[in-house]
């Protein structure tokens, strides 16, 4: 019988758009080979500059994924929470990772790994039509992210990264200040008063 993070990781998988077209023996294969781990608040889950061994979704906590220059870090690129796939750009052109995966807080991984990813991925419509759909959220975001790091203030910054851009899921968010002042980039006294100021004028409560 599976218990807790075994039986999470098997009722994700079963949940996705492109999981129930596939041959009842492709899901069972699916199934045996994925695993999951757990990294701990401020650990670096998977390390820039190492090899790729898979596709990566959050099960359970909050990531950072943010770069790294001359062992100083940089600002994030992006924030992934529950149920949220991420790393298929590295795991399509199987090269090295080019950001650092950091835990904002106790956070389970489920990694499927990539001879699986490519074996679907050359084999499978409902794989790439949901990979092609994904991808182009990700383009939307990383535009976003773009004209908003170039042109916008600190305080649409943080009322960007509290929008259904990045947390298509659900409309109450369980993220602490600090988290969100290190997805946007700000201080925590900076995300407290923009807070502040949104919910005074309604946008949050």
């Amino acid at each position: 019988m599976l218990h807790g993070i075994d039986l999470m990781a098997r009722q994700f998988l079963a949940a996705q758009p492109w999981y129930d077209s596939l041959p009842v023996a492709e899901q069972e294969a699916l199934q045996a080979s994925v695993h999951t781990f757990l990294a701990r608040k401020g650990e670096v889950l998977l390390p820039q500059g190492e090899r790729v061994n898979g596709w990566y979704a959050v099960l359970s906590g909050l990531v950072l994924l943010e770069s790294e220059s001359q062992g100083q870090r940089r600002s994030a690129f992006i924030g992934m929470p529950d149920g949220e796939w991420f790393g298929e750009g590295s795991a399509l052109k199987n090269e090295p990772r080019r950001y650092n995966v950091v835990a904002l807080r106790d956070t389970w991984l489920l990694c499927l790994p990539q001879e699986r990813f490519q074996h679907l991925y050359a084999t499978s419509l409902g794989f790439n039509q949901y990979l092609a759909q994904h991808l182009n959220m990700r383009l939307g975001q990383a535009m976003t992210l773009i004209e908003t790091g170039r042109m916008r203030s600190p305080d649409y910054r943080v009322a960007l990264h509290l929008s259904r851009l990045f947390w298509r899921r659900t409309r109450q968010l369980y993220v602490t200040q600090e988290e969100l002042g290190k997805l946007v980039g700000v201080s925590r006294q900076t995300v407290n008063r923009v807070l502040r100021e949104l919910a005074a004028r309604g946008i949050i409560s």
